[in-house]
């Protein structure tokens, strides 16, 4: 048969013309023009749609991380770094109406707004804290951020007429003995474990000459400076007499600073200066060593001190408990960090680090290396 079959427009195909019984059909062709330009409209809106997704997303991604910067200002817990400290029960009456607040100071002090300003911070705002305990293991610290806590601590106890007891850990050398004297002049409130180090009453500013490797490396130092002073402590060249005797000035007034400060915490040394010099050489001292020279009062532990602190609080023992404060990872450093949020916790790493490193500085501190001591903290 020879008739014609109409194409069907519907299907979007043209039939060719119908063949003799037996004989092989030709193939379905669809049209040419068509099919290419259907094409390329559903990938170009399938593109366009991706596209406009993705900008919207990036769009959307900053408001929404500002949004929860804000949000997470004032205890919206988003951000570790905003967020209230948290308190966890150490001991005697989980429920009591009083509180004995440790305060940690770990590891090296070398900023005074950090956690251990958190916990002061914390204890002000909280009237039912009536004594603190400074729980500390550290090695000391730069000058100014040891004395900066110092001063704290020292004006929260006299603002709020709170009782200061010391309970020292592994080390409580140099800036961490300093931060001890907080206690003032009340009898039997420094505590050392038996294992304890302490002592380390001196300053020292660090400074390695590497002149020899430079000169080794063919590396010539040419700053351009106002006054030869300008590059007081450079390591790459050895201490004149005259910027030797500048440091030792500026050794000297801080070291005076530190006996003053021990003094007011110990009046037994004030009464006798001759036993502070004998003892401020820089020198630790095991526990009993400690007590035998009049830097400690007691050899105990936390709980032993955190029982002096409710003594001299004048609080009932069967209703006060003993906390301590500790860093809840925030909603974003979960989500980012997951489990390892927690061990980022004061550990963060700026490039001011590398400054410091290279700054002349004075410490309050027991290490031949001291800024390394506390790089990264």
């Amino acid at each position: 048969m020879n008739s014609q079959v109409p194409p069907d427009p519907a299907a979007g195909v043209i039939q060719a013309q119908a063949v003799p019984e037996g004989a092989t059909p030709p193939m379905a062709v669809r049209p040419t023009a068509a099919a290419p330009q259907a094409v390329r409209s559903s990938s170009s809106r399938g593109l366009g749609c991706f596209a406009f997704l993705l900008v919207l997303a990036g769009g959307l991604a900053i408001p929404v991380l500002f949004l929860l910067m804000v949000l997470g200002d004032g205890g919206g817990s988003l951000f570790s770094a905003e967020t209230a400290l948290q308190e966890q029960h150490v001991a005697a009456a989980r429920n009591g109406t009083h509180k004995i607040a440790i305060v940690r100071v770990e590891g090296a002090i070398l900023d005074g707004e950090g956690f251990v300003k958190q916990q002061l911070d914390q204890i002000r705002r909280d009237d039912r804290v009536k004594a603190i305990v400074l729980r500390i293991d550290s090695p000391g610290g730069t000058v100014s951020a040891s004395d900066y806590l110092y001063h704290h601590l020292q004006k929260l106890a006299k603002d709020r007429q709170l009782p200061v007891v010391v309970s020292m850990g592994g080390l409580c050398a140099s800036g961490g003995y300093y931060i001890a004297m907080a206690v003032g002049s009340a009898e039997q409130t420094i505590f050392a474990e038996p294992t304890t180090w302490t002592g380390s009453i001196g300053v020292i500013i660090p400074h390695y000459n590497v002149a020899g490797l430079m000169e080794k490396w063919d590396i010539e130092e040419d700053s351009i400076k106002s006054h030869p002073l300008k590059a007081l402590g450079s390591p790459t060249k050895k201490l004149t007499e005259q910027e030797r005797a500048v440091l030792q000035g500026l050794v000297d007034d801080s070291f005076d600073r530190f006996k003053e400060i021990v003094q007011a915490g110990r009046p037994r040394f004030a009464q006798n200066p001759e036993q502070l010099n004998a003892v401020a050489t820089g020198q630790v001292f095991t526990a009993r060593q400690a007590v035998d020279n009049g830097l400690v009062d007691k050899i105990g532990f936390l709980e032993e001190a955190a029982a002096r602190a409710i003594e001299l609080a004048g609080v009932d023992p069967a209703d006060t408990q003993v906390i301590r404060y500790k860093r809840d990872s925030g909603l974003m450093d979960q989500l980012l960090f997951g489990a390892n949020a927690h061990a980022r916790q004061g550990v963060p790493f700026d490039l001011s680090r590398l400054v410091d490193l290279a700054t002349p500085r004075a410490y309050y501190m027991w290490s031949w290396l001291p800024e390394a001591e506390g790089f990264g903290r």
